[in-house]
């Protein structure tokens, strides 16, 4: 279950170039490629004549050339060459989707074309502000992209999952403030006066040169149709982080981007921004490092669900206190899902 008129992240801006990249989203074969003027193209990975995906074959020029017999699509979609014989049928085409580069991804719009705005491309802006800095990967993961939508909004599974790196025995009890707006959730938990978990305070240490007690913060915001942002950070104990002065700590924003590929897989793209020494590149490369290794731990306890679900599919759940966002989000993506389906069969 996916919304279908939203704006889905399909690739780093980096993946794509001349040679043809096969993604599949929201259980759509798609390929991407750039024109020669650099502008990104996703067209439906399958050829017209004999369903031949079109990533088996090559770009030439501003065109896509399908790999078995040299059908030509240009970036609309349209064929424009039948090497075979002269003529064109005016119905060999295949599907274009709309693309738009923004924040150093490629979003691709796979629901009405017509309803494709890039205003409403969610605002991931610290992917690539310059007062920031940071980098991040992508991720195939075999769960329901849901899962991960799950596991970033309730992340007092770090205590359990990730307890060398960023889990605190605190965290588990800390109060969370849930709010909803638009299509939007939020999750705020605080956690005061005490020891930093090591990725925080190797943080601190690098940066601030500072050793003691902090306040860490957790802010995680969901945004339609499958986005993340949680602002997250530590600060000295008691210096006002709280109150909005966080000049005695660091901050990021972990951007968490999960595009569904099917049912029971997805692509997981992430990145972890900074607003502190950003010109430190090997901090950079090192933040990424362990990023990925503390997200390989959730893609281990992610996958181990979805197999148990398959496995059980009728078996009923239960839910706790704090999966209030969580079932406001998937409240949120039913009715997106469902408005899609009603406005079709009308």
């Amino acid at each position: 279950m996916f919304m279908q008129n939203a704006w889905y992240v399909a690739a780093w801006d980096r993946e794509i170039g001349r040679t043809p990249l096969a993604r599949r989203i929201c259980d759509q074969p798609m390929v991407f490629y750039r024109r020669e003027d650099g502008t990104p193209v996703a067209l439906e990975d399958m050829c017209c004549h004999r369903m031949l995906p079109l990533s088996h074959g090559r770009v030439e020029g501003d065109l896509m050339v399908c790999g078995y017999h040299g059908l030509t699509f240009d970036g609309a979609g349209k064929c424009v060459r039948v090497p075979s014989q002269d003529r064109v049928p005016p119905s060999a085409r295949v599907r274009a989707f709309p693309l738009v580069e923004r924040h150093r991804f490629i979003w691709v719009w796979i629901g009405e074309e017509a309803m494709a705005d890039p205003n409403l491309v969610p605002d991931i802006h610290h992917n690539d502000d310059p007062e920031w800095a940071g980098d991040g990967q992508v991720m195939f993961v075999e769960c329901d992209y849901r899962l991960l939508v799950d596991n970033l909004l309730d992340l007092s599974h770090e205590t359990y999952v990730h307890p060398s790196s960023i889990g605190d025995a605190r965290l588990p009890s800390a109060p969370i403030v849930t709010s909803a707006e638009g299509d939007s959730a939020t999750v705020s938990r605080w956690v005061f006066d005490h020891e930093p978990a090591p990725f925080w305070s190797e943080l601190m240490k690098h940066s601030r040169g500072y050793t003691g007690n902090c306040d860490r913060w957790q802010i995680a915001r969901f945004v339609a149709p499958s986005n993340v942002v949680i602002d997250v950070g530590v600060a000295e104990a008691g210096s006002g982080a709280q109150h909005g002065d966080r000049s005695k700590g660091v901050t990021a924003m972990v951007i968490d981007c999960m595009t569904p590929a099917g049912p029971t897989s997805c692509w997981y793209f992430w990145a972890n921004a900074r607003s502190f020494s950003i010109e430190d590149e090997q901090l950079t490369r090192d933040i990424v490092v362990n990023t990925a290794k503390i997200f390989a731990e959730d893609k281990i306890i992610v996958e181990a669900q979805q197999r148990r679900m398959s496995e059980f599919p009728d078996y009923k759940t239960m839910s706790i206190n704090l999966d209030v966002a969580s079932v406001r989000v998937r409240r949120m993506i039913e009715a997106g899902s469902r408005s899609v389906k009603q406005s079709t069969a009308a």
